[in-house]
């Protein structure tokens, strides 16, 4: 087991005032060496550096420091301790779906069966499903969910180490806890074994899936850094068709939803991913979202992302300093999404736009809300992101100002450098 470097020895956790780890040296737990797992969110970084800040499992014991290299080990590291600090070093690639979607198979499920209940020929469009094989799906994801879910507690760091530690096939939950932090992972997007057909979704049916690769539910100070978040092995394009539909797999990279707070997502690569990053999942949440759901994206890189980069609701969210890259040859519908009573403030981003495609469309308008766009380049030129859209679709126009300005920001940097900047420090591998 690895430990820590001895000048980064903790000797003292202040619980309950300002969270930072002190190191012999008296500098703070952010500073010490090249340890990322001893590392803490440096101060004034996002949302997640408000008041304690976010430490995560950095004031650890050597009892509580784990190196895991399967995805039991790394279930049974999450429960041992309780809420105490822990550091869970993962080394390789952890698939908690390694048997296989037969192995969450009910007794008795089967999928052509499944088909040939429900096919909208038979069925029609008018109700939802129900019956003895719907029964037996719903078993079956039960089955799955229990198998690949994996609770992460309050003070907790997760990392991986080296370039090729990762997650698959798994969802990550944060969910009631404080002080989380995640980094330097390769996490593939779960495949739902069994998604449910729902013949009265639209017009013509649509099949709904879930599991979030990370879903940050109810918690607070959650900083999520250096990971690459993505499809992998498993884009929708290779996803099959059934009942004229996409057999859609597939849920949300990270979500942040529940009255969290004070999350912060930085260097990250989300890639090759539809509905990828939603903060806020339902307009009729203002009991547990009003006033919460705060959270900053800076120096992500968001590359052949459909949409969700990301979709707001009640938040005040500070995207400041990411790259889009949407390619001629990907679906795109939209990158920023404005929802029910958010204040998104979009600065300084960069976007690289190929195939003809508008920067009008960057922006979507769920319900009306103001937001604040400023300093944005699209292909290396200044745009008013908020005065393109309006322009080119009146009918949907947006408010200017989003009534608050950040303040939780390390340095910011031109725009016209982020391409270069975050593609050779954002992602997997590249912490510490």
């Amino acid at each position: 087991m690895r430990t820590q470097h001895s000048p980064g020895r903790v000797i003292a956790s202040l619980a309950g005032s300002t969270a930072l780890v002190l190191a012999v040296t008296g500098t703070p737990a952010h500073a010490q060496g090249r340890d990322p797992g001893r590392q803490t969110l440096p101060a004034g970084d996002g949302w997640a550096a408000e008041g304690p800040g976010t430490t995560g499992g950095a004031a650890a014991d050597a009892e509580h420091v784990h190196t895991v290299t399967t995805w039991q080990e790394f279930q049974t590291a999450l429960i041992r301790g309780g809420d105490a600090a822990k550091i869970i070093r993962i080394k390789g690639t952890l698939n908690a779906t390694a048997s296989g979607c037969e192995a969450f198979e009910a007794q008795g499920y089967a999928f052509p069966q499944y088909l040939a209940d429900y096919d909208p020929v038979v069925w029609g469009h008018e109700k939802e499903v129900s019956g003895e094989q719907e029964n037996l799906r719903v078993a079956s994801a039960a089955n799955q969910k229990k198998a690949i879910t994996a609770l992460v507690p309050s003070h907790t760091t997760i990392v991986g180490i080296g370039s090729d530690a990762g997650i698959t096939g798994a969802s990550l939950q944060i969910k009631d806890a404080d002080s989380v932090i995640v980094r330097n992972l390769t996490i593939e997007a779960p495949l739902d074994c069994f998604p449910q057909w729902d013949p009265t979704d639209g017009p013509t049916g649509a099949w709904n899936s879930e599991y979030d690769a990370v879903v940050v539910h109810g918690s607070t100070h959650v900083w999520v850094d250096h990971n690459t978040l993505t499809d992998g092995r498993h884009p929708d394009s290779t996803l099959p068709s059934y009942y004229g539909e996409v057999y859609q797999q597939h849920d949300g990279l990270l979500d942040v939803v529940r009255g969290a707070d004070h999350v912060t997502a930085s260097w990250n690569v989300f890639k090759n991913h539809d509905k990828t990053l939603m903060i806020g999942n339902s307009d009729s949440a203002a009991a547990t979202d009003a006033g919460k759901l705060r959270v900053t994206l800076h120096h992500n890189v968001f590359d052949g992302i459909v949409e969700r980069a990301p979709r707001v609701r009640f938040g005040q969210v500070d995207a400041y300093n990411n790259h889009f890259v949407i390619r001629a040859d990907q679906p795109y519908v939209y990158s920023f999404g404005i929802g029910f009573e958010s204040r998104l403030v979009a600065e300084k981003n960069a976007f690289t736009l190929t195939g003809g495609i508008s920067a009008a469309g960057i922006l979507k308008k769920w319900k009306d809300a103001p937001l604040t766009a400023r300093g944005n380049y699209v292909n290396g030129r200044p745009v008013d992101l908020i005065a393109v859209h309006n322009a080119e679709m009146p009918e949907e126009a947006l408010r200017s100002g989003a009534g608050w300005t950040p303040t939780l920001r390390t340095k910011v940097d031109d725009p016209r450098a982020l391409p270069g900047i975050v593609g050779h420090r954002a992602g997997a591998g590249k912490a510490g």
